[in-house]
């Protein structure tokens, strides 16, 4: 516990020192360094620390922004004890205690921004994390003065058997600790591996994210191995469990298991990649995700699929974008009986001039077929970028089509039916 001297600093120690003949006015002193850290930390804040709009700050300055107010504080309180030493000819024990507690404060907060760090985004937000890390101070304070005591007391006394184990509480809080930490600590590796990997743009894409998986896959294993020791579990209890995970894998996990596998080997031959367009059963959409359990489909009204893996590798599946994302779509139109056909197809192909038409293979105009009001053509052209969908490029060129055919005199039919009533003619006829 804290203290100076040979003497450590206990909760009795710390009244008789704060009811004292100068007590309060070192707690005034302490708790004055702290108000004036945070008026300053406020104008920090103001000048350097401005978040950018719909951006966010990278690790090293958040993690400056989160150690500017209690760096500060003890920066002051030490100045303050340094000022009391000078004039009063002793060291101020309050005023040690307050510097140390807001070192350790300093500490706690580099953790939980660690943890934050490492954490995927979303899991644990700034409000969460000064919550924890106020939380682990107080419990810090508490036993640098000694108050606990009585809580681990109580801890200790709640306590059970599991066969020839004894365990407590404590040791059960205190495992969850360890764990909690070396596994954070194994993510918060995994997180900058996968951001360096990630920056290899000479690999491919599906590669990166392969070695990313992989990697955290591995820490986060070697973590368990090191967390079980450290907990008091003997590492030959993975045998059992290993055993136990096997029957399970074999029954109600090997749908997991399989969808698992199959991310890796759709990672790995490199089949579906981030961007392809595919036609899974009745949907079709864009990859926009590939997680080891399943890929995200998104169609074109902005709704996304989740595809396990296991259908991709087990079912047929039309990737539109394998070796090439050019897609090919066609147009149909209908011209009037006695129109010059020729003319009329060399118009269809003006028309399909458009930044987003492939022009190698060009577009190509075809007479399908002569019909009951007029000729069918259509028009069929290669869409160099069909990710930004088809509607508005089928409108440009039937627009365009429907101008080139009102300059040259084509017509568009429309059904016509001519309707005779055979009674009333035959009527008429006999008068």
């Amino acid at each position: 516990m804290l203290g100076h001297g040979t003497e450590p600093l206990t909760f009795d120690r710390l009244m008789a020192a704060l009811q004292g003949p100068t007590g309060w006015l070192e707690l005034g002193i302490a708790t004055l360094c702290v108000v004036l850290a945070y008026v300053l930390s406020r104008r920090i804040y103001a000048r350097w620390f401005v978040l950018p709009a719909g951006g966010s700050w990278s690790f090293g300055k958040y993690l400056a922004f989160r150690l500017v107010f209690p760096l500060s504080a003890q920066l002051l309180t030490q100045l303050a004890g340094l000022g009391w030493q000078l004039l009063q000819g002793h060291r101020s024990e309050l005023l040690i205690v307050a510097a140390t507690l807001l070192f350790w404060l300093s500490v706690i907060r580099i953790l939980t921004a660690v943890v934050r760090h490492a954490l995927p985004s979303g899991r644990f937000e700034r409000s969460s994390e000064h919550f924890v890390s106020m939380l682990l101070w107080l419990g810090f304070a508490s036993w640098a003065v000694g108050i606990d005591t009585v809580v681990l007391d109580w801890m200790e006394s709640i306590s059970f058997r599991i066969g020839k184990n004894h365990i407590n509480l404590l040791m059960i809080l205190s495992a969850l600790v360890w764990v909690s930490v070396v596994m954070v600590g194994a993510m918060w590796v995994s997180k900058l591996i996968e951001a360096r990997v990630m920056r290899l743009s000479e690999v491919d894409l599906s590669l990166r994210i392969v070695f990313s998986k992989l990697a955290r896959t591995l820490l986060i294993v070697v973590a368990v191995l090191i967390a079980l020791p450290i907990v008091g579990i003997d590492l030959t209890v993975l045998s059992v469990f290993g055993g136990a995970l096997g029957v399970g894998l074999g029954f109600g996990l090997q749908k997991i298991a399989s969808n698992y596998v199959s991310g890796f080997i759709i990672l790995l031959d490199r089949s579906i990649r981030i961007g392809d367009r595919l036609m899974v059963e009745n949907r079709t959409g864009y990859v926009s995700k590939i997680t080891s359990r399943y890929v995200v489909l998104k169609t074109a009204d902005g709704s996304e699929a989740l595809v396990p893996n296991d259908t991709l590798i087990a079912n047929t599946v039309v990737n539109q974008s394998y070796s090439d994302k050019a897609l090919w779509i066609s147009l149909p139109v209908q011209v009037a009986y006695g129109t010059d056909l020729p003319r009329a197809l060399e118009l269809l192909r003006e028309a399909a001039e458009h930044p987003r038409v492939k022009p190698d293979p060009a577009p190509a105009a075809f007479v399908v077929a002569f019909a009951d009001s007029g000729i069918n053509l259509e028009l069929g052209i290669w869409v160099l970028d069909p990710e930004n969908g088809m509607l508005g490029l089928r409108s440009d060129i039937n627009l365009r089509i429907w101008q080139l055919f009102g300059e040259h005199g084509i017509d568009i039919p429309y059904p016509q039916r001519e309707v005779r009533v055979v009674g009333e003619a035959a009527a008429a006829g006999g008068m």
